[in-house]
């Protein structure tokens, strides 16, 4: 077995049934201890993410700023080649387990982050930290568990969130202008370190204009695609539905795909795009400005909406909508990932492909960004504050080679991390489940006093 084989059969037990079961056990657990709080305040979060509120509270960026940064990470590579990969093996029904994922992992985000801020605590610069291992340590009194939580996700940021990305750049701009990938890691390097000088502020004010613009460019592409295609929008939520409970029969290069597949693929991918339940969002969520925990944690959680039941949503109907699943290419290779996605958009609209390997460039730019910000606030838990400098330094400088080499095995061993990263974050919401409640019937009686949601439905 050569290391790539190995890598993949370590990658497929780490996200195997025993993580996805944690997951949607943890996002059950607490939706009903919150009582679905996540259909009951989403209109209110979503009001909270897109306006200004609280910003002579204590923190450093803003909600908006918060939700951006945690949506650079997010958005993207996830909810386009992952829902694409979903779809190309576990057929169109692995959309409906990903919305079963992202419904209870709004809650799992909403919990991580009313945690986070929490437990907060300001650094010798003044500067907010927060996020699982401080939750971990100060609220559960298990270092043993914060402690590889915070090695895991570093590492994971120079992989999965750094030279994974970059590749990604470097690789859509040969593919459209043939521009030699050396040139563009020493421009995407260049960038990179501009943006990481100013820390947190200046990630989140790069983040709050390219997250809203490219996010914005790519849901109209797929509205429109969607419009041309209506006609086969009732039939696809019919395949959606139906192949999520019986499976999806072969069709084309397709093979067919059993439920147990579906679900599989479905709840993974889910995951992959929100990241509820992977603990790095919520590191983000505690730099916000906010007079209570709960009004981030609401933030956050409407997050997973918009990655899932948004971006994710609108990429499985258009792949769904136009025909493609099955499709093989010029070599006679199954079309899977983003080349998938990117066959849904040429079967619609003149170079629509083209369209969106030009948007997946600030996408992943986005997430480089936005993973920065987490790795370094893990070195700074294990290593102090000074620590951060000497992070960013390798960060940047690890952008080069991510853009140039070819990263399988980098892959391979950062989405291991990834996975196990999720354990000890998803043991501690399980035992915090009672501060979170807590919390959040405290936050609840406020938002009665305000008159922001009637007496009736709060937590009791």
């Amino acid at each position: 077995m050569n290391t790539l084989d190995l890598l993949r059969a370590i990658n497929d037990w780490v996200w195997g049934p025993p993580l996805l079961i944690l997951l949607l056990i943890v996002g059950l657990y607490l939706t009903i201890r919150l009582r679905g709080l996540q259909i009951r305040l989403l209109w209110y979060s979503l009001k909270l993410a897109f306006t200004r509120h609280d910003d002579s509270a204590q923190g450093d960026i803003s909600h908006f700023q918060a939700l951006m940064t945690s949506l650079a990470a997010t958005i993207g590579i996830g909810s386009i080649t992952g829902v694409a990969t979903a779809i190309a093996t576990g057929g169109v029904g692995a959309l409906f387990w990903m919305w079963i994922a992202g419904l209870l992992g709004m809650a799992t985000k909403f919990a991580e982050a009313i945690l986070a801020i929490k437990y907060r605590e300001l650094d010798e610069n003044q500067q907010m930290c927060g996020g699982p291992m401080y939750y971990l340590e100060k609220g559960l009194k298990a270092k043993y568990l914060a402690v590889p939580f915070a090695f895991l996700g570093a590492l994971t940021a120079l992989g999965t969130g750094n030279m994974v990305q970059a590749n990604s750049v470097s690789a859509a701009f040969y593919s459209i202008f043939a521009i030699d990938p050396f040139y563009i890691g020493i421009v995407l390097t260049v960038f990179t370190g501009c943006a990481l000088l100013g820390g947190i502020k200046s990630i989140s004010r790069v983040a709050s204009v390219l997250v809203p613009a490219m996010a914005v460019f790519y849901i109209v592409a797929t509205i429109v695609i969607l419009c041309i295609q209506i006609e086969q929008v009732p039939a696809a939520f019919a395949l959606i539905f139906k192949s999520a409970f019986t499976g999806q029969a072969a069709t084309g290069g397709f093979l067919g795909s059993t439920v147990v597949v579906a679900i599989q693929y479905g709840i993974s991918r889910g995951v992959f795009s929100s990241e509820a339940g992977l603990g790095s969002s919520p590191i983000a969520a505690a730099a916000a400005k906010t007079d209570a925990p709960g009004r981030q944690a609401l933030v956050s959680m409407s997050s997973v909406f918009i990655t899932t039941g948004i971006v994710c949503t609108l990429t499985g109907l258009a792949i769904a909508t136009t025909g493609v699943l099955g499709k093989v290419d010029a070599n006679g290779v199954v079309l899977n990932g983003s080349a998938l996605a990117l066959a849904a958009f040429d079967a619609v609209i003149p170079h629509g492909g083209l369209m969106v390997t030009i948007a997946l460039i600030p996408f992943a730019y986005s997430t480089i960004l936005g993973w920065a910000y987490y790795g370094e606030k893990m070195m700074e838990y294990l290593f102090g504050v000074r620590s951060v400098w000497i992070y960013r330094v390798i960060y940047t400088l690890m952008v080069f080679p991510g853009a140039v080499l070819d990263l399988n095995v980098v892959w391979g061993i950062a989405n291991i991390m990834n996975g196990l990263m999720a354990f000890p974050n998803l043991i501690g919401l399980l035992f915090l489940g009672g501060i979170v409640a807590k919390e959040t019937r405290l936050f609840e009686v406020m938002l009665v006093r305000e008159g922001t949601i009637a007496a009736e439905s709060h937590i009791e």
